[in-house]
């Protein structure tokens, strides 16, 4: 890890001068003068990570002479609209986004074989997890990448962000299938809030056979609430290796996770309009608290952004066509229809948000 802060606000000003000493660092660090530069932030479902600010920083700090491209993470999200990505990221002009699409902006490495990942998931998943991400990764010669993103819970992952901005928020179908897939076998309430989950280990795995020749940092964010009930950035962590992540999750274990002394009957979700636009990303409201809510609890979510169920219109048609029937039932499908069986990452979905024991 190169530096880090935590434990007080962080306010953007402070921010600003530890972006300035991570581009000085990499000049240092990596011996060469930072002329062109890929910044891959998360994308709109992220907004109050803080990490277009970051971006807009960068990209300011770098200046006119450096090329800057910019990749929103999206894995198979929407794309953004030029009115998204002035919300998110500011004053950047347009033509240094790019917009990755998960089938045809991908190049497959290699893979992770099928016996690391049933070692690594305890033997519920027996399956290769290809390795296809976005090829400008690979072949766009950077002189620096900084990947940018919020270190919160996350059901598939344990938490969010470090390298599954490369391997899904930059991943091709097959890798994003593959990955779902995995973590579903292994279990939502196996894998929330965990640090390493057996996904997790295969991505460690992955980033060091395949992107070992890519010059990149990771700018980790952790952000907690006051006793006013303020979002605030109270953790920023910069580094290239796996203790960045480390550090920022441990952290974030302490601080962005809620424990209460029994189980909840009811809670409501509030899904903020411009970011939920599709039960895919609006069911975190299911995801974040069903390891919380008590059997035969309620969960009521307010949602008047959502409009459609599925990002891709392929997966929506899944959604609509199996619902959200339970695990038995998923799987099922998952076996008897290569539809669905080639939409993995959807099948995945389906279990993590529906009930357990579901009719």
């Amino acid at each position: 890890m190169w530096f880090y802060k935590e434990g007080d606000l962080i306010n953007e000003k402070s921010q600003r001068v530890m972006m300035e000493r991570l581009v000085d660092e990499a000049g240092k660090r990596f011996s060469h003068s930072i002329r062109k530069v890929l910044l891959l932030p998360p994308d709109i479902t992220r907004y109050h990570s803080g990490a277009g600010k970051i971006t807009n920083m960068l990209y300011h700090i770098l200046g006119p002479d450096c090329h800057i491209d910019i990749i929103p993470t999206l894995g198979q999200h929407v794309p953004h609209t030029p009115k998204e990505n002035k919300w998110m990221f500011g004053d950047i002009p347009e033509r240094c986004f790019h917009i990755h699409d998960w089938h045809s902006s991908c190049t497959l490495m290699g893979k992770i074989n099928k016996e690391f990942v049933k070692y690594a998931s305890n033997d519920h998943a027996d399956w290769p997890i290809p390795i296809e991400i976005n090829r400008t990764v690979s072949e766009g010669k950077y002189d620096l990448v900084v990947n940018i993103g919020q270190i919160v819970p996350h059901e598939v992952l344990g938490f969010a962000n470090h390298n599954k901005n490369y391997f899904i928020g930059l991943g091709g179908k097959s890798t994003i299938c593959a990955s779902h897939m995995m973590a579903a076998a292994c279990g939502i309430e196996d894998n929330l809030g965990q640090i390493i989950t057996p996904l997790r280990g295969c991505y460690i795995l992955a980033e060091r056979d395949y992107l070992k020749d890519v010059t990149d940092v990771y700018v980790l964010i952790v952000k907690t609430q006051n006793n006013k009930g303020e979002l605030l950035t109270t953790g920023l962590y910069v580094g290239e290796d796996i203790q960045t992540y480390l550090t920022a999750a441990r952290y974030a274990r302490k601080h962005t996770i809620y424990l209460f002394e029994k189980p909840l009957q009811k809670v409501v979700c509030i899904m903020a309009e411009k970011e939920f636009k599709s039960t895919w990303v609006a069911n975190k409201a299911i995801y974040r608290t069903r390891k919380a809510i008590a059997d035969g609890g309620e969960l009521l979510i307010i949602a008047p952004g959502v409009e459609r169920f599925g990002e891709q219109t392929e997966v929506d048609q899944m959604i609509r066509k199996y619902g959200y029937k339970g695990t038995p039932h998923t799987l099922n499908a998952y076996t008897n229809d290569q539809e669905l069986h080639e939409l993995g990452h959807a099948a995945a979905h389906l279990i993590h948000g529906s009930s357990v024991n579901v009719i």
